[in-house]
C-alpha cells in the first residue's frame, strides 16, 4: 500500500469515528441508512413501571378484544407502558419482555399516534435501547391507515396504533425457513403483552390481521426487509 493511500484510509477512519456518535440511534435501526433518521424528532418516553394493582391472573381473565373507543386522548406515560410491554429491555444483556429464538430480535414496533397527550400526531419508530421514539412521518396516519385494514373502524378510531413488522433475515439466517415460525411465535408473545398492559391500563385494544401489506408498509415508511404483522388499534 502507497504512503498515499494509507495517509487516505487513516483520515477517512477518523472523520469517521468522529462524525458517528452525531447520529443518535444509527445503532438500533438495523435495514435503515443514517439519512433515514438522521433529521427525525427523538421523543424520550416516560420511565415504564414494574408493578400494578392488576395480576397476571386478573389480567388474563379481563382480556378481551374491543373495537369501539371513547374519543379521549391516551397519556404519554401509558403509550410508552404499552410499548415497553411489546419490545422494552428487561436486562443489561438486551433482553427484552418477549422472548426471541437466539436473541436475534427481528420485530420492528410502530406507533401511529392521532390522540395522545404531549405527542403530536404522526408515525413514530420505537427504539428500545434508550427507550424512545423517532418520528418517522408527521400527520394523523389512522385514516390510511384504516382504509389499508379494509377500512375497519377500529383502526381509524383508536386513540393510537400499534404496528407489528418483522425483518425475517435476521432469525432465518441462522434458523433457515424454520425462522419464519419462530418470528411469528415472537409476533404472538409480543402482541400478547401488548393486550394485557392494555387490561392492566384499563385500555380497550384488538389484534387486527387483515390488512393490505405493501399499503401498509408505505403509510408507516417501513424499510424494504420489513415486513408488516400486526396492527393494533387501542383506545378507552
Amino acid at each position: 500500500m502507497s504512503k498515499k493511500i494509507l495517509l487516505t484510509t487513516i483520515i477517512y477512519s477518523i472523520l469517521s469515528l468522529i462524525m458517528l456518535p452525531s447520529i443518535k440511534g444509527v445503532e438500533s435501526f438495523a435495514g435503515c441508512e443514517p439519512k433515514d433518521i438522521v433529521n427525525h424528532v427523538v421523543v424520550k418516553l416516560p420511565e415504564p413501571k414494574y408493578s400494578s394493582k392488576i395480576s397476571v391472573e386478573k389480567a388474563l381473565l379481563e382480556r378481551r378484544s374491543i373495537r369501539d373507543y371513547k374519543n379521549v386522548p391516551l397519556t404519554l406515560s401509558e403509550v410508552s407502558q404499552l410499548l415497553w410491554a411489546a419490545q422494552g429491555i428487561t436486562d443489561p444483556r438486551g433482553f427484552r419482555t418477549a422472548p426471541s429464538a437466539g436473541a436475534l430480535y427481528p420485530l420492528e414496533v410502530y406507533v401511529v399516534v392521532g390522540n395522545v397527550n404531549d405527542l403530536p400526531a404522526g408515525i413514530y419508530k420505537y427504539k428500545p435501547q434508550g427507550h424512545e421514539l423517532v418520528r418517522v412521518a408527521k400527520g394523523d396516519k389512522r385514516g390510511e391507515l384504516s382504509a389499508a385494514a379494509l377500512r375497519q373502524p377500529c383502526v381509524k378510531d383508536g386513540a393510537a396504533v400499534i404496528v407489528f413488522s418483522a425483518v425475517y433475515e435476521r432469525t432465518t439466517q441462522k434458523y433457515g425457513k424454520r425462522g419464519l415460525r419462530y418470528v411469528h411465535i415472537e409476533a404472538g408473545h409480543a402482541a400478547q403483552n401488548v393486550c394485557l398492559q392494555a387490561v392492566s391500563l384499563n385500555l380497550g385494544i384488538v389484534v387486527v390481521g387483515a390488512f393490505d401489506n405493501e399499503e401498509v408498509k408505505s403509510i408507516i415508511n417501513m424499510t424494504p426487509k420489513e415486513e408488516p404483522l400486526v396492527i393494533m388499534p387501542i383506545g378507552r
